[in-house]
């Protein structure tokens, strides 16, 4: 095939559109809930046609997936030397991401979305949550090797029951204390036993 006979390149995908898609995706979000917007409504808020949208997602739960990752921060895999100092790090991270008004609004939206969703669910959980597990089995692993924990403990045990714990506390207020020490001290317990 000679170069007259290639198709020349389709028009580059702009970054500014791209941001204008996920931030309209996160308003709708806000303001209909999942299962109420639509391609359509993105395309519309976003400034863009629909085409622009399906050329880089396959799907709204793609889309909404990549939408809350956009808003979250890099994974961070603290390594201080201690288990119960890297453990404070993840939990002041935590804390940051989580502990203001769109963190809160975000968290609500993921829980109905996913209880609601399968495929959002799924794109979520390999999105998301897979690589904080692998990145916090690194931090365990760190403290296996330094003799602080049991060798056999199940770090995607202990990441779940950890996002439980602060997924409970984050609904459910405690009222005498703060999330941090809330949290801190529940993981505390759950170390200790382990």
């Amino acid at each position: 095939m000679s170069d007259t006979n290639k198709k020349p390149p389709g028009r580059p995908r702009s970054a500014q559109s791209h941001q204008a898609i996920l931030q309209a995706a996160l308003e709708l979000l806000a303001e209909v809930g999942f299962a109420a917007m639509s391609m359509d409504a993105i395309a519309a808020r976003a400034g863009v046609g629909k085409t622009t949208i399906y050329r880089r997602y396959a799907s709204k739960e793609e889309l909404v997936a990549d939408a809350i990752e956009s808003i979250r921060e890099e994974i961070v895999i603290p390594d201080t030397g201690n288990l119960q100092s890297d453990i404070d790090t993840l939990i002041q991270n935590a804390a940051q991401i989580t502990l203001n008004p769109i963190g809160r609004q975000t968290v609500a939206m993921i829980i109905s979305s996913a209880s609601s969703n399968p495929q959002f669910a799924q794109i979520y959980w390999t999105k998301y949550l897979q690589p904080r597990r692998k990145a916090f089995a690194v931090v365990l692993e760190r403290a296996k090797a330094r003799k602080e924990i049991q060798a056999d403990l199940d770090s995607d045990l202990i990441f779940d029951t950890m996002s439980g714990i602060m997924l409970y506390a984050l609904i459910f207020q405690p009222p005498s204390e703060s999330w941090t020490t809330y949290v801190r001290r529940a993981l505390n317990l759950l170390f200790r036993n382990a």
